[in-house]
């Protein structure tokens, strides 16, 4: 192994998740066909708008409230910038669930 190797990298692929990206018609058409829509941000932002139909669990509360989240169907995430919607897919694929999509921030509805 070179010494670039051994500093950036290199050997063995490391395992990735999947992609689980959508964007604002995929998740709607998701949505549509009966996927729940989970908004990760907090009650206070949920308040202040949000997405007509969705679950407000904040992702500091999602380990918690794992019972109310869909497993027996598609699942769309989303938050304010994109940063929550990530960390609570992470933490929902950790728990086993496989039909989750990270619409990402609400703006991108």
């Amino acid at each position: 192994m070179s010494w670039l190797s051994k500093l950036f990298g290199g050997g063995a692929p490391r395992p990735t998740t999947p992609s689980v990206r959508c964007d604002g018609a995929t998740a709607r058409e998701l949505v549509a066909a009966g996927a729940q829509l989970l908004d990760v941000r907090t009650g206070v932002e949920h308040r202040q708008g949000h997405i007509p139909g969705s679950l407000n669990i904040p992702v500091d509360e999602l380990n918690r409230r794992l019972d109310e989240v869909a497993t027996d169907r598609p699942v769309v995430v989303y938050c304010r910038s994109g940063a929550r919607s990530a960390r609570a897919v992470q933490i929902l694929q950790g728990q086993g669930l496989t039909d989750l999509h990270d619409l990402g921030p609400i703006t991108a509805w």
